[in-house]
């Protein structure tokens, strides 16, 4: 009998098994759903997104399947079915949808460091993203940069430039990391790295390391290790806030200022939704910014001519000034042509995310196929930038490009700080900081590539043991 019983239940566990993996593969759906494969029960095609790929080009994740299905695919990450878009049309509709038929949205991962929802989530009517944008564009945005900021943007990296070249070699992803971090924290928070109780910069060089894995909090995984850093770092943001509270004698008049102030003034603010914004807005700067810098020196190594015509542009500026040792200008930086498309093409290469997250609030109809309501959409833009249909042998570094391509198609499928309602408030503090960077190195310093870095995505781009470069001063300066 007992053996009756025994069988019965293998063959009722059977049959349940499955059942539940052809709901897996079948999700429900009010129409037709794209093409694609929900891959393995749980943990969905995770593994092949997070394998590593040696190149600069789209990973082989995403484009054996656009090659396969086409711009609009299907997939599971992480336990969550995904709506993949290489199409610019759609995503330029799904973008300008927001709050209507979508809403911003990221993985486990992404949530739980971010702390997206919830009550005290960044996620909500996107009432906090807007009042962080305009925040930031007070501190950090265009009339900021040039009324203040810009020089002392040159001080700092003068005085980092200096300290490397003294330096048998420096690691430059990790150096530019911190010195990208120290800078805007200070002007976002105060912060002082000799003085402070957690070191910002690697404990967010350790959250970074947790992002895209796969969301297993236990001991010893980077998941687990990225939160438990992610705990330390707020809680001494949240110390630096309340001490600002208690002492109005230590205000300075910067962002955290404002935050304080507007916590007893917004109804949408807490302290805890404060901590987490300034922890977003210090982590947009940690790791693009650096990304870019790194890159640079890879490719402009491989393209003495792109470094020779952006060290005649950078010197066209000094021999124009009455005084060739004065601060960098608000008007030369607007007048550095070649910078900026070199910029743009290190940007359309670098593609340091794999693109955009966002929830569908409703079904919605694509191309003959529905996207059903509750599903993450995947607005992948480095699909955009690579490839040939819009930029000819778009794996070739060529900053020329730029000067014909023409400004709506520029618009459509050149996103390096998103799009829509969106769009990265740091984007001019982003290119002035790259800018100047360039301005100070060609001017004033020779380098020679130690360890050229292992570039690699997986999806994110990074860059193995980094790129180790030496530093030396030109002597005619």
């Amino acid at each position: 009998m007992w053996d009756v019983v025994g069988l019965s239940l293998v063959a009722l566990l059977v049959i349940y098994l499955t059942y539940w993996i052809n709901q897996w593969r079948n999700p429900k759906c009010n129409g037709v759903l794209p093409p694609g494969s929900m891959g393995l029960p749980l943990i969905g095609e995770t593994l092949s997104l997070l394998t590593p790929s040696y190149s600069l080009d789209l990973h082989p994740f995403l484009k054996k399947r656009l090659q396969r299905y086409g711009p609009i695919f299907r997939t599971s990450l992480v336990g969550k079915p995904v709506l993949v878009s290489a199409d610019p049309e759609f995503n330029k509709y799904v973008i300008q949808q927001e709050g209507r038929m979508v809403e911003l949205w990221y993985l486990d991962t992404f949530s739980k460091i971010f702390v997206l929802e919830g009550e005290s989530g960044l996620n909500k009517i996107g009432v906090i993203h807007k009042y962080l944008r305009s925040i930031f564009l007070n501190h950090f945005g265009t009339e900021c940069i040039k009324e203040k900021l810009l020089p002392q943007i040159e001080e700092t990296i003068n005085k980092h430039l200096c300290a490397w070249s003294r330096q048998d070699s420096v690691e430059v992803k990790n150096a530019s990391s911190v010195m990208v971090l120290n800078f805007s924290a200070q002007h976002m928070i105060g912060y002082d790295a000799k003085t402070a109780p957690e070191n910002l910069g690697e404990g967010y060089h350790r959250v970074t390391q947790g992002f895209m894995s796969f969301p297993l909090n236990v001991p010893g995984t980077a998941y687990h290790n990225c939160l438990k850093v992610h705990e330390k770092l707020t809680t001494m943001l949240r110390n630096m806030i309340r001490e600002r509270r208690k002492s109005p004698e230590k205000r300075r008049g910067d962002f955290l200022d404002q935050v304080i102030i507007d916590i007893d003034q917004e109804k949408f603010l807490s302290e805890d939704s404060c901590v987490h914004l300034i922890f977003g807005g210090l982590f947009a700067t940690f790791d693009a910014i650096s990304t870019v810098l790194t890159l640079f020196f890879s490719l402009l190594a491989d393209h003495p001519v792109v470094l020779q015509e952006l060290t005649a542009e950078h010197e066209a500026l000094l021999k124009n000034r009455e005084n060739p040792n004065s601060a960098l200008t608000w008007d030369e930086y607007k007048s550095m042509t070649f910078t900026l498309q070199v910029i743009n093409e290190t940007l359309r290469l670098s593609n340091s995310i794999p693109g955009l997250f966002r929830r569908a609030l409703k079904d919605i109809p694509v191309n003959g196929y529905t996207i059903p309501a509750g599903w993450t959409i995947l607005l992948v833009t480095p699909a955009l930038h690579l490839t040939s249909d819009t930029f000819k042998d778009h794996l070739e570094f060529n900053p020329w490009r730029w000067k014909d391509l023409d400004s709506l198609v520029i618009s459509k499928n050149f996103m390096p700080f998103g799009g829509g309602l969106r769009q990265c408030a740091g984007a001019e503090y982003t290119r002035a900081f790259l800018s100047t960077f360039l301005h100070v190195l060609v001017t004033k310093y020779r380098w020679t590539t130690v360890k050229g870095a292992r570039i690699s995505r997986s999806p994110m781009l990074a860059f193995g043991d980094g790129a180790h470069i030496k530093f030396s001063e030109k002597k005619n300066n």
